[in-house]
């Protein structure tokens, strides 16, 4: 399998893979329709890709125009690769990587709110869901406008209760479901 930016200043450039299989990177097909939906909103947004692995959503993410994007994961290797594929991408300078625990660094305020905020955890061990809560917890972290994009296995599909945060879409490309969560309208006004 390879991976590749699709559009924008990098396009066409070959990312590496995560070595090992720990990772489950994001297939360009889906990545394609991910940014269709996501559209104009890339350009100038903060972008969190938490669980970065290869970092292929966020590199495609400051590709189309992000601002800046900020990488999380916890594996060394992972860290290394959205390093590796940033520099191929020439893009590090727009870019933040941190190698931390998404779920410890989510019960601390960011630096700043962000736009868009990815999560694609590591299958079949619920993170997903843990991360949701941890974020509808934690309104520094994003703002009224926001958007949250959930990336799992359609198998893992469950309805999460949520106070701040609202399903808003739902996509599915195979074996692949994007959820896409916004600010309900009644915390938009706190």
């Amino acid at each position: 399998m390879s991976i590749r930016v699709i559009a924008g200043s990098a396009k066409g450039r070959q990312l590496k893979l995560v070595p090992g299989d720990t990772t489950r990177p994001i297939m360009d097909r889906v990545k394609e329709s991910l940014f269709s939906i996501i559209g104009r909103d890339i350009f100038g947004a903060a972008f969190c890709d938490l669980y970065a692995g290869t970092g292929s959503v966020g590199i495609e993410a400051l590709s189309r125009g992000a601002a800046h994007a900020t990488f999380i994961d916890i594996e060394a290797r992972a860290i290394e690769t959205v390093k590796a594929n940033l520099k191929l991408a020439k893009l590090e300078d727009r870019a933040t990587v941190r190698r931390e625990d998404a779920l410890v660094l989510l019960t601390h305020p960011p630096t700043q709110p962000y736009d868009l905020i990815y999560v694609a955890p590591p299958q079949y061990q619920l993170l997903w869901i843990r991360t949701l809560e941890l974020l509808d917890k934690a309104p520094g972290w994003w703002h009224p406008e926001s958007s949250i994009i959930v990336q799992i296995d359609p198998t893992e599909r469950q309805e999460v209760k949520l106070d701040r945060l609202k399903l808003d879409d739902e996509r599915q490309y195979g074996s692949t479901l994007l959820l896409f969560y916004v600010i309900a309208e009644t915390t938009a006004g706190e």
